[in-house]
This record gives C-alpha cells, sequence and structure tokens, in this order.
C-alpha cells in the first residue's frame, strides 16, 4: 500500500516518556493532556510531560504509598495526588506559597473516592462511589472548602474536559448515566438518560462497560458515544456506535448510529470532528462524519464508513541519544498493539513504549479513496485545513486526465459558494450590528471566523480559473462554460461578481475570436457592467471596433463622468484608449498633456510616447499656432525626454500660415 492511501497518521512529534515498568508507574491528566513519570512512588523523582510544552516539570515528593492518581490544577499551579480511599493530598506550585502538603478527606462517611478532576486552576470534584463533592483550593490558606456536594451511588465516573461534563455511571446495570456540568464556581445536574443495552443470554447479566463509554465534542455539541457490541441473539450484522447527544439544557436524545458490520475489539478517538473507529483484530480504522448525509429513520441518521477501512500510516520510531549511531535504521513501531491506550479526543499512548501521540487525518489521500465529488467536498468543507486540498481538487476535476462533467463541476462550484455566501451574511450581519450600536449592548456579539472552507472569488480565480485559462490543449467552448458557470453559480447565491472574472471569460473569447458571443453576453448583461470592465473593452477597439461603443454605453449605464473614464483608462495603461475616448466626447483641447505623457512614458513604450508627444503638438500647433508646449504645462521633462530619445530634428517645427 502505497503512502498516498494512508488517510490517518500519528503526529511526527510525541512526546515522549519512561517506558512503564515495575519501579515506574505512568499516569495521564486527560485535562492538561500531560503525562505523569511517578518513580519510587515520587522519592525518585516525578517528569511531567505535555504535548504543548517541551519543558518538562520535574520534582520529588515523599514516598507515602502507591500513588493512585495525580494531576495538576490547570495552568499547573496545584498539584492533587491521591493515595488512599479517603484523601487526596496538595501540594502548591505557586511562587512564594507554602511548598507544604496538605490534605482534604472526602466528606461522606465510609465512601471511597474513585478518582478527582480539575475543573479550574482552584476547583476540584471529588468522585466518589457514594456521590460527587466539588471543592474550592484555597493555597494560601492550604485548605479546601466544599462548595456543593450530590449523594449518589457510582460505579464509575467519566470526564470531559472540553465541555467539563462529568458522567456518573449508576444502578446495577450500570447503564443509568447522570450528568454534571462544571462553571466558575457551581456545579448543575443535567438530566440523567438510560443506554439501551443489547440483548444478552438469560445467563449471563448484561451491564455498561466503562471501556465502552467515550465523551467527545462533536461540531460544537456533547455526545456521549456508546459501543454497543454485537450480540449473538440479534440479527444485527455487527457492531455499532450509537451517539447520544448531550445538550446544556433538555434531554439527552439518540441521535446517530455509525454501523461497523464487524465483531472483536474496538478503540474510538475524534479528529478534526470525526469519528474514529480503530479495529484491532484486522488492525485498520474507519472514519464517519455525522454531518454527511446517512438513512433517517424518523428519529436517529444511520452512517456508514466514509472510506474503506485503512491501517494508521506506518510509524518509524527515531533512535535518539548518545547510544544512537548513525547506521541504526528506525524502529517501526507495533500499529494497534494490545498497550495502546486511547483517550480522548485524539490521543492513543504507548504506556510500553513510552510515546504519548496526536492522531491526525490526511486529506490528500481521501481526494482519490472518494470519487463522488459532491460528497467529496461535502466532507473538505467541514475539515480544518481543507483549503488548498480543495483548490487542488477544483484544479484536477478542470484537468484533462480527469475532466468531470459539466453538471459535477455546477455541483462544486455551488457547494464552494454556498459556504462563501454564509460568510458574507455573517460579516454584513456583524458589520451591520456595529454601526448599528449593538456590540457595547451586546457582549456576545463576535466577527464571524473566516475558516479554510470559505473560498473566495480571488482563491478560485488565482489557484484554480486563471491558470486552467492558460493551458493550452483545453477546448475553448469547455473553457467558457467553466467560467459562466462560475459566475451562474455566485449570481445565484447573489455574490457581487469580480471583474476580474468577467475580464476573464473576455480574454477568452477574444483570443478565440468569438465576438459573436461576447457581444451577446454583454447584450443579455451576462457580464456586469463594471468600470474595469468598460475600460477593457476600450482597448480591444483595434480588434473588435464595435467594443468602442459597447464600452462608452456601459460608461453610460453606470453613470460615469468623463474625466473619471480616462483615470480609469490611464490608469490601466491603455494611453491610446483614453485619447480616442476623448476625442469621440470632443474634450481633446482642454485635457492636460502633461498627465497623457506622463501615462505614455509609464508605459516604457517609446512609439506610444511619441505618437501621444505628436498628437499634443499638432494640439499646439492648432489651438496656439506653435507645437511648443507653454511653461504652464510642466512638460519640459518629456520634451527632453523625446529630444533624448529621438533628436532635436524630430521636433515639430511651427508652421506659419
Amino acid at each position: 500500500m502505497g503512502e498516498e492511501d494512508y488517510y490517518l497518521e500519528l503526529c511526527e512529534r510525541p512526546v515522549q516518556f519512561e517506558k512503564a515498568n515495575p519501579v515506574n508507574c505512568v499516569f495521564f491528566d486527560e485535562a492538561n493532556k500531560q503525562v505523569f513519570a511517578v518513580r519510587s512512588g515520587g522519592a525518585t523523582g516525578v517528569v511531567v510531560k505535555g504535548p504543548d510544552d517541551r519543558n518538562p516539570i520535574s520534582f520529588r515528593m515523599d514516598d507515602k504509598g502507591e500513588v493512585k492518581c495525580i494531576k495538576f490544577s490547570l495552568e499547573n499551579k496545584i498539584l492533587a495526588v491521591q493515595r488512599t480511599s479517603k484523601t487526596v493530598d496538595f501540594c502548591n506550585f505557586i511562587p512564594d506559597n507554602s511548598q507544604l502538603e496538605y490534605t482534604q478527606e472526602c466528606k461522606t462517611k465510609n465512601a471511597n473516592i474513585l478518582g478527582f478532576c480539575w475543573t479550574s486552576s482552584t476547583e476540584i470534584v471529588f468522585i466518589t462511589d457514594q456521590g460527587i463533592e466539588f471543592y474550592q483550593v484555597l493555597p494560601e490558606k492550604r485548605s479546601l472548602k466544599l462548595l456543593k456536594s450530590h449523594n449518589i451511588n457510582v460505579n464509575w465516573y467519566m470526564y470531559c474536559p472540553e465541555s467539563a461534563v462529568i458522567l456518573l455511571s449508576t444502578t446495577v446495570l450500570e447503564n443509568v448515566l447522570q450528568p454534571f456540568y462544571f462553571r466558575a464556581g457551581t456545579m448543575s445536574k443535567l438530566p440523567k438518560f438510560e443506554i439501551e443495552l443489547p440483548a444478552a443470554p438469560k445467563s449471563t447479566k448484561p451491564s455498561l462497560s466503562e471501556r465502552d463509554i467515550a465523551m467527545a465534542t462533536i461540531y460544537g455539541q456533547l455526545y456521549v458515544l456508546f459501543l454497543r457490541h454485537h450480540s449473538r441473539t440479534s440479527n444485527s450484522t455487527g457492531a455499532e456506535v450509537v451517539l447520544y447527544h448531550l445538550p446544556r439544557e433538555g434531554a439527552c436524545k439518540k441521535l446517530h448510529i455509525l454501523k461497523l458490520n464487524r465483531t472483536g475489539k474496538f478503540a474510538l478517538n475524534v479528529v478534526d470532528n470525526l469519528v474514529v473507529v480503530h479495529h484491532q483484530d484486522t488492525e485498520t480504522s474507519v472514519i464517519f462524519d455525522i454531518r454527511l448525509r446517512g438513512e433517517f429513520d424518523g428519529s436517529v441518521t444511520f452512517h456508514h464508513p466514509v472510506l474503506p477501512a485503512r491501517s494508521i500510516q506506518p510509524y518509524q520510531i527515531p533512535m535518539a541519544g548518545p547510544a544512537a549511531v548513525t547506521n541504526q535504521s528506525p524502529v517501526p513501531c507495533k500499529l494497534y498493539s494490545s498497550s495502546w491506550i486511547v483517550f480522548q479526543p485524539d490521543i492513543i499512548i504507548s504506556a510500553s513504549q513510552g510515546y504519548l501521540w496526536n492522531l491526525q487525518v490526511k486529506l490528500e489521500p481521501i481526494v482519490n479513496l472518494l470519487p463522488d465529488k459532491g460528497r467529496l467536498m461535502d466532507f473538505l468543507l467541514q475539515r480544518k485545513e481543507c483549503k488548498m486540498v480543495i483548490l487542488s481538487v477544483c484544479s484536477q476535476m478542470l484537468s484533462e486526465s480527469d475532466r468531470a462533467t459539466l453538471p459535477v463541476i455546477a455541483t462544486v462550484f455551488d457547494k464552494l459558494n454556498h459556504e462563501y455566501k454564509k460568510y458574507l451574511d455573517a460579516e454584513q450581519s456583524y458589520t451591520m450590528a456595529v454601526e448599528a450600536g449593538q456590540s457595547r449592548s451586546s457582549p456576545l456579539l463576535r466577527r464571524p471566523v473566516r475558516t479554510q472552507a470559505v473560498l473566495d472569488q480571488s482563491d478560485m480565480y488565482t489557484h484554480v480559473l486563471s491558470p486552467f485559462v492558460e493551458k493550452k490543449d483545453m477546448p475553448h467552448k469547455f473553457v467558457i462554460a467553466v467560467l459562466m458557470e462560475y459566475i451562474r453559480s455566485l449570481n445565484q447565491f447573489q455574490i457581487p461578481v469580480q471583474h476580474y472574472l468577467h475580464e476573464l471569460v473576455i480574454k477568452t473569447l477574444v483570443q478565440h475570436n468569438l465576438f459573436y458571443m461576447l457581444h451577446q453576453f454583454l447584450q443579455y448583461h451576462v457580464l456586469s457592467d463594471s468600470k474595469p470592465l468598460a475600460c477593457l473593452l476600450l482597448s480591444l477597439e483595434s480588434f473588435y471596433p464595435p467594443a468602442h461603443q459597447l464600452s462608452l454605453d456601459m460608461l453610460k449605464r453606470l453613470s460615469t463622468a468623463n474625466d473619471e473614464i480616462v483615470e480609469v483608462l490611464l490608469s490601466k495603461h491603455q494611453v491610446l484608449a483614453a485619447l480616442r475616448f476623448i476625442r469621440g466626447i470632443g474634450g481633446h483641447d482642454n485635457i492636460s498633456a502633461r498627465k497623457f505623457l506622463d501615462a505614455a512614458k509609464q508605459t516604457e513604450d517609446n512609439m506610444l510616447f511619441y505618437t501621444i508627444f505628436r498628437f499634443f503638438e499638432q494640439r499646439n500647433q492648432r489651438l496656439r499656432g506653435s507645437p511648443n508646449f507653454t511653461p504652464g504645462e510642466h512638460c519640459e521633462e518629456h520634451v527632453a525626454f523625446f529630444k533624448q530619445v529621438f533628436g532635436d530634428q524630430a521636433l515639430m517645427r511651427p508652421t506659419t500660415l
């Protein structure tokens, strides 16, 4: 399998830590994404590493027994360590605060602490088998203050740090889940919900295993993912992942089912809003996108894998340290190893090898694995780093070898412009709200974020349409059809078409002498009126004489002032066209010679400069009886330049009657 076929990979720079062994225990904190390597209960050192901080935190602590759980508060201010089932020890890592440990015992009698979660830099939750206790830590006083508690029988718990929600498993079957939400010193109880367990043979008691549940944010919404294994008694074809949407307000609802069509051991990750399901037996993974259209049965949407199952891209463990000799080749990493532990959203840890990776999606290989261009666009537009891949797909579908049909091209353009229009509308609403002074009264008003899915006209012009037009082997009818299709799509979404797209169409038509088509496009306003377009038409007069009149008509429709038209033409270096225009309206006796000579000189075309210079000499002769320029016209520099290039003898001699 070539490298172009793998659409999942492990990150290039993993976090490396000391491997787990009888002396060294490894812990992972999901909130800070930190790995703790604790040697001999901390007596011979604790090393903390995270994906962002390349400088590990190292310290020692007294060996007061086996460490069950160890985590820093957010911002690494306070360390919490659980060594017994009744207490948690704390140590400040704040400058100028006491480093002496202090301890908090759980409040509920006869309760055992299952674990704890930091919800901020000074707030912590103890989860016991009899409930939940929410504390504020007061580092300067070296004590804790109970903010709120709730009694409930707990089997196990799960924490989603991104949404600050803790899920408690309750009841004998363990399948009634009670969520709590934490925010700025408050704890809110959300509605509990039940996970439907698959039917099981009478001899076995079904129960919900913590291993089969994950919590993750997908497209900004919190979901509980339940891995429902294949049951022999049901007629299902394999395991499936059931997605329960857990809103901040209202009841939890089963919304999506991901069909795996296989059985065995699975693990879940969420990467770039995609649910990734790893299958250990076949050592492959599949991805699901809940935004893509699935089969809806009235309450639940069923989804199939977006792409065929593939392995994660093979990974080489580099040889590091002074022992590494240049001829030692990197060691292949054992993928889908039984020692792998998966954490949400995108973390894979190999404790036996001492690595923490982030799982990543590669978009380029997906382009060839998903032949349906419409579905491919739907998929790519939802991805974070999609822009350059989408542009390459557009270029590819216009290439000679992979040329798509016009309806497919139209579909792709419409999908792109749908996203573009959404952004333009959001931007406009924001601007209007700011102008209306709503930003002061509504603090929630935020400028819309421009994601990579927003491909505007300049992106398409620069990366796709302009290079496409320049290809010599493309049939011109197809080129024009594609350009007109893109303009049609922009018009459909009521997006004002930029003049450079119209210019591209006109230049293509002129290049192939399709003047009759150009005339029709202008006559029926397929190409919208604009000043730059009018100037372009004026410059075409030498190839196509009617272009002059078409241009003037357009400028009149735009109610453009004559001097403004001249300015626009000169700025485009259309000096002769500007002069013809001004002569056409009879204003050539009053124009500034210097302005035209400046513009002619800028073109670096000496013959053009000669023509313009001679025109003004003739005008001077006609108006004043002498070809010479008056001092008030400030043309001395241009006279000197004319003499330098063409010689004194080329100057016009005064003619007397």
